[in-house]
């Protein structure tokens, strides 16, 4: 087994679902966090491939991009779909859920107070229930949106829905049968329940 070594800031943020696919399969890693960005980062962003965190050392090599780490994990792990359909379908669920994060993102950072007022009614009583009303028609009889066991493409949607909830007031998961067994299947995976409980609590 290769050496992991995930390198972020003190933070969930965009590391954390590269987190959660270690967690699911078990898969041993070293979590460095950038404690103090003002002191660490300035000396350490020279040395990333696009200066940007989280990035995974593999064995010593780097890789950046959070959703690119993802699927290797995943690849690693046998989360990642077991066909080329099934790969392209789990990537369909992340692009989406990727635009979730970056529309309520450019919302929450909104800096005229009236428009971000707009914004953030619209995100919560338009695009997020239209969205995961298209989400759920996504999800199969197996609770799953890929496949009858879990892959990244679960795994994606619960942690962006876990970290947009911190800032937005979320569907309620109950008039979505499919997204709620997607929501029980990420959360009682042992490795994620695990990690769930005893994962450090931080401002974001």
């Amino acid at each position: 087994m290769p050496a992991y070594k995930l390198t972020y800031f003190n933070g969930r943020g965009t590391a954390e679902i590269v987190r959660l696919v270690f967690a699911a399969a078990g898969i041993e890693y070293e979590d460095v966090r950038i404690e103090k960005p003002e002191e660490q980062w300035p000396e350490f962003k020279p040395k990333t491939p696009m200066g940007q965190v989280p990035i995974l050392e593999v064995d010593g090599t780097m890789l950046c991009q959070s959703n690119s780490i993802a699927r290797y994990v995943a690849k690693v792990a046998g989360l990642a779909g077991k066909t080329p359909l099934d790969q392209a379908r789990v990537d369909m669920i992340m692009d989406g859920m990727e635009d979730v994060g970056k529309k309520g993102n450019a919302t929450h950072w909104e800096k005229d107070e009236e428009k971000k007022a707009e914004k953030k009614k619209e995100y919560e009583e338009t695009f997020l229930p239209q969205f995961y009303t298209c989400l759920n028609k996504l999800v199969g009889d197996s609770g799953h949106f890929v496949g009858n066991e879990l892959t990244l493409a679960d795994i994606t949607f619960f942690n962006t829905t876990d970290l947009v909830g911190r800032y937005f007031k979320l569907p309620s998961m109950d008039q979505f049968s499919g997204l709620k067994k997607v929501m029980d299947h990420v959360t009682s995976n042992p490795g994620i329940a695990k990690w769930l409980k005893e994962r450090p609590e931080t401002p974001f």
